[in-house]
């Protein structure tokens, strides 16, 4: 697929200036772009249910939540902002029925139209704009006078102008002052669902884990441990998110560097990529989407055991005391 980009040049906000947006959801991607397409110039109206801390929230803010049909009542765009486990229920219960032809569904993240677990009408448009980072970050950074970059993909098209809505959406979030990438509802689903599982949550997860639980067994002290595997994660992140694995590899010692480059291939191996693919064929196949929805509807019993195996664990409770040291981290206990 050819590398498409789109800039605030290319995405004039026009198209929903003077209209309707529908923000259903004030949670950490659904706050920011309400408030950041507010600040736009853009009508928006919030869902939330009442008496939750999310509708105190968007109260706070100046907005006046009200129920999804209201939101939705003529409104040229309708962004869900829910979680994926609950998007589909509220989509069949409340949102289906307040949908109008020719109105654009927009989401932020491809799981529930991808897997078809949402299912609109061949009248409906139905667009995506993907902030890559969070709620929080995309409205600090649009404060600023600047955005996170986006990705932006069209399922449907049924007016003809599904994608100019979906870049002036993208503008309106400040997403165009950094660059909107062209993608599909398939491609975006299945690379964020790989990441999270095998590099960016899974897989450095379980790579710390492994490492504190090694020198542990072997004797060293628990605390000792939580410094070289996990607290120092953020100093050779923070290197790579500047500039890459050539700029971390520049600013550590030689000698680190030449362990990476020597040892590293020896952890991360054709073993470990082989059962890389094997959850890709999971996500691709739709095993993983099918799974975490079943999980969800028997009361995610697995999902609870597997989280308070890790949050009891040593390795938590050694940096729950360590992060007390450290005046300057702003630390979140939960």
């Amino acid at each position: 697929m050819e590398l498409k980009m789109y800039y605030e040049k290319d995405a004039p906000i026009e198209p929903l200036k003077g209209r309707k947006v529908a923000v259903i959801g004030y949670g950490s991607q659904g706050h920011a772009h309400s408030l950041n397409l507010r600040d736009s110039g853009i009508n928006v109206a919030v869902a939330e249910l009442e008496g939750t801390d999310n509708y105190k929230l968007a109260k706070e803010h100046g907005f006046s939540p009200g129920s999804i049909k209201s939101a939705c009542e003529d409104a040229s765009l309708v962004i869900v902002t829910l979680p994926d486990e609950i998007a589909a229920k509220i989509y069949q219960d409340e949102i289906s029925s307040s949908l109008k032809a020719g109105q654009a569904l927009g989401f932020c993240h491809g799981f529930n139209i991808h897997f078809k677990y949402i299912v609109p009408p061949d009248d409906i448009n139905v667009v995506m704009i993907a902030p890559k980072g969070p709620g929080h970050l995309l409205r600090s950074e649009f404060e600023k006078g600047g955005g996170i970059p986006c990705l932006v993909a069209v399922q449907r098209d049924a007016t003809g102008d599904a994608k100019s809505i979906a870049l002036a959406w993208a503008n309106g979030i400040g997403g165009a002052r950094a660059g909107v990438i062209e993608t599909t509802f398939k491609e975006e689903t299945e690379t964020d669902l790989f990441g999270e599982q095998c590099v960016l949550c899974g897989g450095l997860t379980s790579l710390i884990k492994a490492g504190f639980e090694t020198l542990v067994e072997a004797g060293y002290q628990p605390e000792i441990a939580y410094f070289e595997c996990m607290h120092e994660v953020k100093l050779i992140v923070d290197l790579m998110y500047q500039g890459g694995m050539s700029y971390m590899r520049y600013s550590i010692s030689n000698t680190a560097e030449y362990g990476d480059l020597t040892r590293g291939p020896r952890i991360i191996n054709e073993q470990t990529k082989a059962e890389m693919k094997k959850i890709l064929a999971e996500i691709t196949s739709g095993e993983f989407a099918k799974e975490w929805m079943q999980e969800y509807k028997t009361g995610l019993k697995k999902f609870n055991q597997l989280y308070e195996k890790d949050h009891n664990c040593q390795l938590e409770q050694v940096g729950k005391k360590l992060r007390k040291m450290m005046k300057w981290i702003e630390t979140k206990e939960v």
